[in-house]
């Protein structure tokens, strides 16, 4: 009986699983297999130019897969752009989910790593910074002090980003950036699955005016009290107190022997602190039973907000796109991905990331390749310049 109520219970399982993934969609998903040159459309933007990089199809240096392919820039100092085309959709009354993988192989020095979503006709061949898009997603580094995480959502025509200061990873290993929007206008970011940042769209972005301002007409009560401790109103001074010197006689102090009265007058005993002598008298201090707090400006009504039930809405997606410039190439995007589902998406991260320790020590043993190279470099020099400077000095001596 118990074994037959567990099959039964596995058979529900599985059928809640295909009912999740069979009301989900997979709008669009790039693995990068064999094949992705006729799903992608390589911009002549800047080749006129001599500034158009490349994109070169490989797995990289130190993936966990090597079977697992992606596209690399290639190029130093050069403008990457290539889009794809995709069924036209909408995200309205549904989540949407964007991710993609990317990994800097490079000391990139600068440069970003982003992804754009656009939307409407766009001539892929001349694809390029200037392109219109509805949404801007993923890193940007320059240097040691930016590594910024772009979020860049269009509304009626002008680029809107993120109020926050996010930031993005920095290392040479492969990491996954999410964006997911709600319906509510709700969204989250995260990488490598996890939530690095969430909240909405009406208050992180200057997209609409505030719901609420400040009342600056408001002013304080009279009568609001914001004292949290008062004067014990029972307290009384000790008799005395006020008698009390701040000073005494060191009682410890003795009159020296070489000590002559006609002489030095009337010897004193120095003057100490009185460890008795507490300061000018002041009553404690107690609770205050009329605290109301500390007063705040109130927030009213803001006339100028207008509310868009459809604030959520991007424009229909068609093409998705990679347009970045890099002083030094090597980056590899990957895993490119949207869908309305974000358990799919985890399960996409989780799928790749089976060979994350393959990746790592893929990567350390190729640190190692580096800095012994590097060593062999600055030794080999020395030789030449000894041998060259031997020959000089004994032909002119």
């Amino acid at each position: 009986m118990a074994r037959h109520s567990s099959t039964v219970t596995l058979k529900l399982l599985l059928l809640l699983v295909l009912f999740r993934f069979s009301i989900s969609e997979i709008i669009f998903e790039e693995r990068f297999d064999d094949g992705w040159q006729g799903r992608w459309v390589k911009s002549e933007w800047k080749k006129s130019e001599g500034k158009a990089g490349s994109f070169k199809h490989t797995a990289g240096k130190w993936s966990g897969d090597p079977d697992d392919k992606g596209i690399q820039t290639f190029g130093d100092a050069k403008h990457f752009a290539v889009s794809a085309k995709i069924s036209e959709f909408t995200n309205k009354n549904r989540t949407l989910v964007l991710q993609y993988s990317i990994r800097f192989e490079q000391d990139i020095e600068c440069g970003g790593g982003y992804i754009k979503f656009l939307s409407g006709f766009v001539n892929q061949k001349k694809f390029g910074g200037d392109t219109p898009y509805s949404l801007m997603f993923g890193p940007d580094i320059c240097g040691t002090q930016t590594k910024k995480l772009h979020v860049i959502l269009s509304y009626q025509g002008q680029n809107y980003p993120i109020k926050k200061d996010l930031e993005c990873e920095t290392d040479k290993l492969t990491h996954f950036y999410t964006f997911i929007l709600r319906p509510d206008a709700s969204y989250s970011i995260l990488i490598d699955n996890r939530e690095r940042d969430s909240g909405s769209m009406y208050t992180d972005w200057d997209i609409l005016p505030p719901r609420k301002i400040k009342d600056l007409k408001a002013k304080k009560p009279a009568d609001w009290d914001d004292r949290e401790y008062i004067d014990d109103p029972n307290a009384t001074k000790p008799e005395g107190y006020d008698s009390i010197p701040k000073e005494i006689p060191d009682p410890k102090a003795k009159e020296p022997d070489s000590w002559d009265e006609e002489e030095d007058g009337i010897w004193k005993a120095p003057k100490i602190p009185n460890p008795k002598y507490k300061g000018p008298w002041k009553p404690k201090k107690i609770k205050n039973p009329n605290y109301k707090g500390k007063w705040k400006i109130p927030y009213i009504d803001n006339p100028e907000f207008e509310d868009d039930p459809d604030l959520y809405v991007l424009k229909p997606i068609k093409y998705v796109g990679i347009e970045v410039w890099q002083v030094k190439a090597g980056s590899v995007f990957d895993n490119v991905l949207i869908c309305d589902d974000p358990e799919y998406a985890k399960q996409v991260v989780d799928e790749v990331f089976a060979n994350r320790e393959v990746e790592k020590e893929a990567f350390e043993e190729a640190e190692k390749v580096r800095k012994a190279r590097e060593e062999e470099v600055i030794d080999r020099p020395l030789l030449p310049i000894f041998i060259h400077r031997f020959y000089f000095e004994l032909w002119f001596s």
